[in-house]
C-alpha cells in the first residue's frame, strides 16, 4: 500500500507540469483492425538507452491496457523520435536611464535573463502500416524536461508523457 501511495503522490506531482499533445491520424482508415504491433527494429529515439528502455515500457503498459499484444508480424509498427531543446527565457528584470527636461527626453533599458535556460523535449510517436497504408496516426508531445532527474521521477514522467499520448488513441473518427 506504501509503494501504491508513493507511486500516485509521484505521479500527480509529475503530472503538475504540462503535457503538450498533438494528435494527427488519416481519417480515412479503420483503426479496429489494428490488434498487435512492434517497434521499428532500427528505432533510434534520441533518448538515453535508459529512458528509452523507461519509455518503451511505459508505452507496452498502455498498449496492454487498451487490448493491444506485441507479436512478430504485427498489424503496425511504432517509430518514436526525441530532441530537446532550450526554451528562451521568458522573465527578465529591467534596468533603464533616462532623462529629459525642456521638451526633450531620452532613455536607455535592457533586459537581464533571470534564472537557468529551461529544457523541453519533444517525443513523437507513429504508427505505421507496414502493408501499405504507412504512417496512419502521429502523437507529438513536448514538455519539460531535467536531464539531471533521479530515475523514479524520471520513470513517472515518461509514463505520464506515454499515457498522455495514447490517451487518445485510437481517435473518434466521425
Amino acid at each position: 500500500m506504501k509503494y501504491i501511495l508513493f507511486f500516485t503522490t509521484i505521479l500527480l506531482f509529475v503530472s503538475c507540469a504540462p503535457i503538450r499533445v498533438n494528435y494527427d491520424y488519416d481519417k480515412a482508415v479503420d483503426f479496429t483492425k489494428y490488434k498487435t504491433y512492434k517497434y521499428f527494429a532500427d528505432i533510434e529515439t534520441g533518448l538515453s538507452a535508459l529512458d528509452q528502455k523507461r519509455f518503451l515500457d511505459a508505452l507496452d503498459t498502455k498498449m496492454a491496457e487498451k487490448g493491444f499484444t506485441i507479436a512478430e508480424n504485427p498489424d503496425f509498427l511504432i517509430d518514436i523520435k526525441s530532441k530537446q531543446r532550450e526554451v528562451p527565457q521568458q522573465q527578465t528584470v529591467g534596468f533603464g536611464i533616462g532623462g529629459g527636461g525642456g521638451n526633450i527626453g531620452g532613455g536607455i533599458s535592457i533586459g537581464v535573463p533571470v534564472g537557468q535556460p529551461k529544457l523541453s523535449r519533444q517525443i513523437i510517436v507513429e504508427f505505421v502500416d507496414n502493408k501499405g497504408v504507412g504512417l496512419f496516426w502521429q502523437a507529438d508531445s513536448e514538455s519539460g524536461f531535467k536531464p539531471n532527474q533521479d530515475p523514479l521521477k524520471r520513470e513517472s514522467r515518461l509514463q505520464a508523457i506515454a499515457h498522455k499520448i495514447l490517451n487518445a488513441y485510437p481517435p473518434k473518427v466521425k
